[in-house]
């Protein structure tokens, strides 16, 4: 019981920062994100839902591996206040790039989420093989990101 009550603290905590940049993400898809010139692989925008919600449960089921495996554990609980921040950086590029309407801005926020998902993926893994397995489809998906960010600067 205890362990599902984790996870499922683990996947409200995600999926919290889901929600916060879907306040800002949501209103401005048909409004102004689809004023911007975008490169020609960007996918459908009926795509990004569905991936994200993947993308998180991913990154929530990481982070549970991870608590359980070494609860109490003070190098474990910095490292999970570290994905805890991620996930503040991983909100506010929504916020920066839907709700400022500030791509540039936004490349600057991803870069940073790049680098820490990386160094998440890292650190998860060396705890727990699965845990930063986990985690490669969530880097490949912020890389494509980064190149579909760093393209609408340059076309707008």
């Amino acid at each position: 019981m205890r362990r599902t009550l984790s996870l499922v603290v683990s996947l409200l905590l995600a999926y919290s920062a889901a929600f916060i940049g879907s306040i800002f993400t949501v209103g401005t898809i048909t409004t102004w994100y689809a004023t911007l010139a975008r490169p020609t692989l960007s996918p459908p925008n009926w795509l990004f839902g569905p991936v994200w919600t993947i993308l998180y449960a991913l990154m929530a089921i990481a982070a549970w591996r991870i608590y359980e495996k070494k609860k109490g554990n003070k190098k474990t609980m910095r490292l999970l206040w570290i994905y805890v921040a991620h996930l503040a950086v991983n909100a506010f590029w929504s916020i920066s790039f839907f709700g400022l309407h500030s791509p540039a801005l936004a490349l600057a926020i991803i870069a940073v989420l790049w680098l820490l998902i990386v160094y998440l993926m890292v650190s998860f893994y060396r705890v727990d093989r699965t845990a930063g397995l986990l985690l490669v489809p969530y880097l490949a998906w912020v890389s494509f990101a980064s190149y579909l960010n760093l393209s609408i600067v340059l076309l707008n």
